[in-house]
């Protein structure tokens, strides 16, 4: 009796079968998006294409361009969510083997607010996360290949788009261009140094020139130079000088008294009355304040803020430090809105935009989920912060095609959370969102062939020669 071989389901499929199961559930429970003020009033400018905020103007395109093909954000967060999953996906190719631990875990990532509903949420850190992930995936196809007969220009040519809109997106989004430009010259360097300087610096330029062409062609003819970098940068400066002369209340304003004697009395007696490191947003209470800082010419309050910087360096970095401290470590998370679902915003936006305000019982029931983890290592910068050391680590100890790019990722991940230590102004859980994605990234590409298989064959191997 002839007997049929059974049909064999690998990993690799499950893995995969799982990663889309994900992503559709993800769209399920999300769509058309979660949208808060941030997402509604970039929508209306990339629809209206005007600038109002001082957010990136490419995102503010990018949710246009989307709500021009149907409006609203459905089809922008289908989008921005296929990045991740495709990426993941992705890493099944970058490995001889796909073990059924990466299945488990894969299938524990999907159920996280981390991948179940941040996408759904229609913010700039959620799609610069997305996009560096992107990135560096595409860069590991290039390493596995790199040796092939024909350059893997595909692969680079989705590095280069995603990282110079990465760097476009997110005000301090550099971090990951030249994480990847370093991945890239270790890439090139089994052919010298100079193909590796080559490659590395030339990746780079080539990434910052398509990314101002990306920030200067996604900026409405009608609004004149985009002035939302400079704007920002003089929101930190404020905080800066509020918060120094608050930790230390004998740091002097000799420069802003000069040139306006009641500025001066009004940062160092309203403004530190309500500052907080939680979050600058507390200062826009006292209409005053805002009159007085914004009335100051622009090199009145940089020369302000640089003296402080260099004749009373003990009081900023105090103030820093308590600012980082609680983005970084979140000590009290509640405060520092872990998730965001529904609609909610100003009635100007919302009637403009022809979106209602919500809050369905679905949204209700996604945001009580989200608290089962919320005092758990799952919403820890700290945690993931640790992961993506550790699992950076062993990449570089076993240093294959494609590990070291992917612990450039976790690297730079890292790094894109320690410069919020220089320009954090609030708490915001999703600020670091990339650091828990590229952690919970890194951690699924070691699950796919884990090192101890290979590190236990070693040992065996070594004590068999040293037996014999």
């Amino acid at each position: 009796m002839m007997t049929l071989p059974r049909p064999s389901f690998t990993a690799s499929q499950a893995l995969g079968a799982v990663l889309l199961t994900g992503y559709v559930l993800m769209l399920a429970l999300n769509l058309p998006g979660h949208l808060s003020y941030d997402s509604l009033a970039q929508l209306h400018e990339g629809r209206m294409q005007v600038r109002e905020t001082w957010g990136p103007a490419l995102y503010a395109w990018i949710l246009g361009a989307f709500d021009s093909i149907s409006p609203g954000t459905g089809v922008y967060v289908a989008a921005s969510g296929f990045l991740v999953t495709g990426s993941l996906l992705s890493f099944r190719g970058l490995r001889r083997q796909v073990s059924w631990a990466a299945v488990i875990l894969g299938a524990l990532m999907v159920l996280t607010p981390t991948l179940l509903i941040y996408h759904g949420v229609v913010w700039k850190d959620v799609l610069f996360a997305n996009l560096a992930l992107a990135g560096f995936a595409c860069l590991a196809q290039a390493a596995r290949v790199w040796d092939a007969p024909r350059r893997p220009w595909w692969a680079l040519a989705g590095a280069l788009l995603a990282f110079a809109a990465a760097a476009q997106v997110r005000q301090n989004g550099l971090v990951a261009p030249v994480f990847g430009a370093c991945a890239l010259a270790w890439i090139a360097y089994a052919r010298g140094w100079r193909s590796s300087a080559a490659w590395g610096l030339g990746g780079l330029v080539a990434t910052l020139a398509v990314s101002m062409a990306m920030g200067f062609l996604s900026q409405p003819a009608q609004a004149g130079p985009d002035q939302a970098g400079s704007r920002g940068v003089r929101i930190v400066a404020h905080y800066d000088i509020i918060g120094a002369v608050a930790v230390k209340p004998t740091v002097p304003l000799d420069i802003i008294r000069a040139h306006d004697p009641l500025a001066e009395q009004q940062i160092r007696y309203r403004a530190t009355a309500l500052y907080t490191p939680e979050r600058v947003d507390y200062l826009g209470q006292d209409d005053q304040i805002g009159l007085a800082l914004w009335g100051l010419p622009d090199e009145v309050v940089f020369a302000q803020w640089g003296a402080i910087l260099t004749q009373h360096p003990d009081a900023y970095l105090k103030h820093r430090w308590d600012v980082f401290r609680w983005v970084f470590a979140t000590p009290k998370i509640d405060a520092c809105l872990p998730v965001y679902v529904g609609v909610s915003g100003p009635e100007t936006l919302t009637t403009a935009l022809g979106i209602a305000p919500l809050m369905e019982p679905s949204d209700q029931a996604l945001y009580n989920y989200s608290t089962w983890y919320l005092d758990t290592p799952l919403f820890s910068h700290v945690f993931f912060a640790l992961v993506a050391l550790a699992s950076a680590g062993v990449l570089l100890w076993r240093r294959e095609a494609a590990d070291v790019i992917i612990a450039a990722m976790l690297l730079s991940a890292l790094a894109f959370a320690a410069s919020f230590a220089l320009i954090s102004i609030a708490c915001d859980y999703r600020y670091l969102y990339y650091l828990d994605l590229a952690a919970m990234a890194g951690v699924l590409y070691l699950a796919l062939d884990p090192p101890y298989g290979r590190l236990r064959r070693r040992l065996r191997w070594s004590q068999r020669e040293t037996a014999a």
